[in-house]
């Protein structure tokens, strides 16, 4: 029986419309023949771009449009930044594949050379991200840091104009678009904690939906789906009493086994809190709960109200 084009969703930036040409030529692979679809749906954090996103709701606000385009049919899989997806999803939609993670650290991007080290004192800081500002303000107090919105052309404008002297990119992306040469340095996590997710491509639909999940099955990588579970695992445990920037990075370690560092942090970056552990592979999602939980004993209910 012929089947209907596969609608795919996408917010309409750049970088999501390059992620979603590669989830669909994974799909045009695994199935050749296969009718694909494309629509682009705008979310609230791509129409409000003059004001932090804490103010406008936090988590959702690129992923909220294309679930409710998700439960109302009109497509058949949401292709997300795994970063931007919150760690409770509505009722109904599931996260039906990870494609192989990217290159999840951060790169650094400034006007003159160096690393974040070289910046001068009083030099400002470009970035909307609370977990990126609290690193900068821990490891370098004498710098500020200002809001600095946008898709990743417009921030790369507004540094190459002046308005900042550096700012924070995600490296897979920057590499996705082709713009990896813009980084000024790569910082390695010991220096600055990814975001939860960060660097990993997830395809949502309707989780009863058996067609479309069979259909992206080839597309998911078992090590990056065992690091999302472990990290977001992580995040939902903090996510209901934190206010606080939350980062996490999960890889894969010796002897089919999983190692998850979380980290967090008050808002002014006066203190950072960094844990570690490592399990089985099958046991990512608990090792993320239990790290969690850990970090949140350690912190105290007054650090997590940051």
């Amino acid at each position: 029986m012929d089947h209907p084009p596969l609608v795919i969703g996408t917010r309409g930036s750049p970088l999501a419309r390059a992620q979603t040409a590669l989830v669909r030529r994974g799909l045009e692979a695994a199935h050749p023949g296969l009718a694909i679809a494309v629509t682009v749906v705008r979310t609230t954090g791509d129409m409000v771009r003059d004001r932090p996103l804490a103010d406008i709701g936090g988590k959702g606000l690129f992923t909220r449009e294309l679930d409710d385009a998700l439960l109302q049919g009109r497509i058949d899989a949401a292709v997300h930044s795994l970063k931007d997806v919150p760690s409770q999803l509505p009722d109904g939609v599931a996260l039906a594949c990870h494609l192989e993670r990217g290159d999840p650290r951060d790169a650094w991007i400034a006007r003159h050379a160096g690393g974040i080290d070289a910046l001068p004192p009083g030099a400002v800081v470009g970035t909307a991200s609370p977990r990126r500002a609290a690193q900068i303000r821990h490891r370098r107090p004498d710098v500020a840091v200002a809001p600095l919105r946008g898709n990743v052309g417009t921030r790369l404008d507004k540094l190459a104009a002046g308005t900042v002297d550096a700012t924070l990119l995600a490296l897979a992306g920057l590499t996705r678009l082709g713009r990896a040469d813009a980084a000024s340095a790569v910082l390695d996590p010991d220096d600055m904690l990814p975001a939860v997710g960060q660097g990993t491509i997830a395809v949502a639909c309707r989780d009863r939906n058996d067609r479309v999940r069979a259909l992206l099955a080839p597309l998911d990588h078992a090590p990056t789906a065992a690091a999302a579970a472990a990290e977001r695992a992580m995040l939902a445990r903090l996510e209901g009493s934190c206010r606080a920037p939350i980062a996490g990075l999960a890889e894969t370690a010796p002897g089919g086994r999983i190692a998850l560092r979380g980290l967090v942090a008050r808002t002014d970056g006066s203190a950072v809190i960094v844990l570690s552990d490592n399990a089985a592979a099958g046991d990512a999602a608990a090792l993320g709960d239990t790290l969690g939980r850990r970090l949140a004993e350690r912190a105290g209910p007054g650090f997590l109200a940051d």
